[in-house]
């Protein structure tokens, strides 16, 4: 069964920071490019980072650019999340596509990917 599961979430306080991984299962996630999503309450889904298979190659959405490091290690995809703020409170997705292996320019605003986590919730609050 192909699946991604995430996990590290939880409440931090403003400033904190917290490590989502997304790892997968039935296949080889190394192959190809990974996206990180994130959907706050009554707010529409967003897509914070993205990471190719093979250079490295990373897109950062403006909100987190500088705060948030994408990084991969075997089979898994890292999400390290600094300097939190509560605008981040949101539940993080990862999500891949078998036919991508390379981030490009929309990668953050792709909605149509193949395999989908089910969530981890980030909540930044004192």
């Amino acid at each position: 069964q192909v699946q991604l599961v995430e996990s590290g979430g939880g409440l931090v306080q403003p400033g904190g920071s917290l490590r989502l991984s997304c790892a997968a299962s039935g296949f080889t996630l190394d192959y190809y490019a990974v996206v990180w999503f994130r959907q706050a309450p009554g707010k529409e889904r967003e897509g914070v980072s993205c990471i190719s298979r093979s250079d490295g190659n990373t897109y950062y959405a403006d909100s987190v650019k500088g705060r948030f490091t994408i990084s991969r290690g075997k089979n898994t995809v890292f999400l390290q999340m600094n300097s939190l703020k509560p605008e981040d409170t949101a539940v993080y997705y990862c999500a891949t596509d078998r036919l991508r292996r390379s981030c490009y320019s929309g990668s953050l605003d792709d909605p149509y990917l193949e395999v989908w986590g089910q969530g981890t919730l980030v909540t930044v609050s004192s």
